[in-house]
């Protein structure tokens, strides 16, 4: 229990200071887009220089995070910063950023497998980590097509404008890698059987966006990204009935 409200605390902590990297890096391109033009930092009510300190704050309490565990976990969640520091970039430079914040989210599968287990299992890690690059790439595609007339517009690239009207095909390949992935991750971690029915829920949950997202609609792309939620609670409810059940 210490090491999941450790976690839970580092996540949160860490998601912060993405954001708060993003909106720094991004708020001239944020004045652009309609939905994002009143961020504290595009709107003018915070200063560049406001926002700096707030960052140095948060990497602050991440790094005391890190030190609460041990020195290999340590020194993976340091350089993960610059994963995370990197992403706003990639905007710019590729199509499929979102696949970039996928590669770097899920990297903590392999922070958490070292800070408990003091191992890592590739056998274990490998598919859950690239369950979590499709999730991602599903959820985020979605939240993108929010802004993709302002985005461009404003030139930034993403898999909602590389993908376009052939979004959905795209997403229902990523749903099922995911959900296939993660069915390897619970073969190879010998997990019990009451993961496979929040498995299941989670399948539905994804084939259930996916089908009924209406990707022209803002407001029904920006539900369906926070519906994944639900995702996320089948996933790790699993997981943890399955682990208890072994």
């Amino acid at each position: 229990m210490k090491m999941l409200a450790l976690f839970g605390f580092g996540s949160v902590i860490l998601r912060g200071a993405a954001c708060t990297v993003n909106d720094l890096l991004d708020r001239d391109i944020d004045k652009k887009v309609e939905r994002t033009k009143s961020r504290p930092l595009a709107s003018g009510a915070l200063t560049p220089a406001q926002g700096f300190y707030f960052l140095v704050f948060q990497v602050l309490l991440w790094l005391g995070f890190l030190l609460q565990l041990n020195n290999r976990s340590l020194i993976m969640g340091a350089s993960w910063l610059v994963l995370f520091f990197s992403y706003p970039l990639m905007k710019r430079l590729i199509h499929w950023p979102q696949a970039f914040l996928g590669f770097t989210v899920s990297c903590g599968v392999f922070l958490g497998s070292a800070a408990i287990k003091e191992s890592l299992d590739y056998a274990v890690l490998l598919p859950m980590y690239f369950a979590g690059i499709c999730w991602t790439l599903v959820y985020d595609t979605i939240y993108a097509h929010q802004d993709k007339k302002d985005d461009f517009k404003a030139g930034v690239k993403s898999t909602a404008i590389t993908f376009g009207d052939n979004t959905k095909y795209w997403l229902s390949g990523f749903g099922v890698a995911c959900i296939s992935s993660l069915a390897l991750t619970g073969y190879n971690a010998h997990l019990a059987w009451p993961y496979y029915p929040f498995l299941a829920a989670a399948a539905g949950h994804l084939a259930w966006q996916v089908s009924t997202v209406d990707l022209s609609n803002k407001s029904d792309c920006h539900r369906k990204f926070v519906a994944n939620k639900w995702f996320g609670a089948f996933s790790f409810g699993g997981i943890l009935c399955g682990i208890l059940a072994s």
